[in-house]
């Protein structure tokens, strides 16, 4: 039983990489010329191919025409904003469920567990792989968060410095998308983008909402919220932002000054069940040899 269940599972992959095979030079064929001189042109051509590959596998997905589905503005604040990469996305936690579950059961087949073991652990490795590119995926939205709200204070001073020599909001922050393009690339691409909708003749309230929306970041939103209301009310931008860049560099100080302090309790653990048991090893383990040599020598020497 467990010969067959292995040799269906090579079969099943056998056919699987040549149908993609047959599919991949199918396509290239089709495109003929054009093709060849892409190719020649562009040394990323294989690239694009996977990157299309994975858009046709995640457009089998019934999912993965939801224009509203939740994935879209996840994959939207980790900087995904290609309107094919949620159907990339979809190609890659499927691909991904189909490798971890054969390798858990041909895991499974090779310590030799039975067929239902093995078909169990084929639904597990499904499950899991096709769940594990979202834990992902919530680990890019994070870093990405934490790099807008590490230059939030440098933004908000160039800000400033703008509205103060005379500059509207949207030349302030076209200029300080171009002074942060090196040096903090993601809150100058949004700020280029927010720029961009804002000549598109869209209005300014949609554009500052779109834009704390779009990233997700606490932090950012209060700056929209600030900017929205000094255009609405007709204040004076220059002292709120300078306020705000003082509020923001005085959080991020709160924040590092908790870490720290959470440090010496995340530290008891590892110290209480790693470090400690060595330590009493190598401080008692002397003492302790040494005094069950002096008992054995005292119980010797009774009658």
């Amino acid at each position: 039983m467990e010969l067959q269940l292995l040799a269906g599972c090579f079969l099943f992959v056998l056919i699987t990489v040549l149908c993609g095979r047959y599919w991949f030079l199918r396509k290239r064929e089709s495109s003929g010329e054009v093709a060849e001189t892409s190719q020649n042109l562009y040394p990323d051509q294989q690239e694009n191919s996977l990157r299309e590959t994975l858009e046709q596998i995640g457009g089998m997905m019934p999912t993965a025409q939801d224009p509203e589905h939740p994935i879209r503005r996840r994959l939207v604040t980790a900087g995904y904003r290609d309107p094919d990469a949620f159907r990339a996305f979809f190609g890659i936690k499927l691909i991904s469920g189909l490798i971890v579950g054969l390798v858990l059961l041909l895991l499974s087949v090779f310590v030799g567990s039975s067929l239902g073991i093995a078909l169990l652990c084929l639904g597990s490795g499904a499950g899991i792989g096709y769940v594990l590119p979202e834990r992902f995926l919530s680990m890019l939205e994070q870093r990405r968060r934490g790099r807008v709200r590490q230059a939030l204070p440098a933004a908000i001073d160039l800000m400033v410095l703008s509205i103060e020599a005379g500059q509207s909001l949207d030349s302030a922050m076209l200029e300080t998308s171009r002074e942060l393009q090196a040096v903090y690339p993601d809150l100058s691409e949004e700020f280029s983008l927010a720029h961009l909708e804002s000549r598109a003749g869209q209005s300014r309230a949609d554009v500052l909402s779109r834009l704390a929306r779009r990233t997700g970041e606490p932090d950012l939103r209060k700056l929209t919220d600030l900017l929205l209301d000094g255009d609405r009310f007709g204040t004076s931008l220059g002292p709120a932002l300078r306020s705000h860049a003082e509020y923001t560099r005085l959080r991020r100080k709160q924040q590092a000054q908790e870490a720290a302090g959470k440090t010496s309790v995340k530290l008891v653990f590892p110290v209480f069940f790693l470090i400690f048991p060595c330590v009493l090893l190598v401080t008692l383990d002397p003492a302790v040899l040494r005094l069950m040599g002096s008992l054995e020598q005292m119980l010797g020497g009774q009658p």
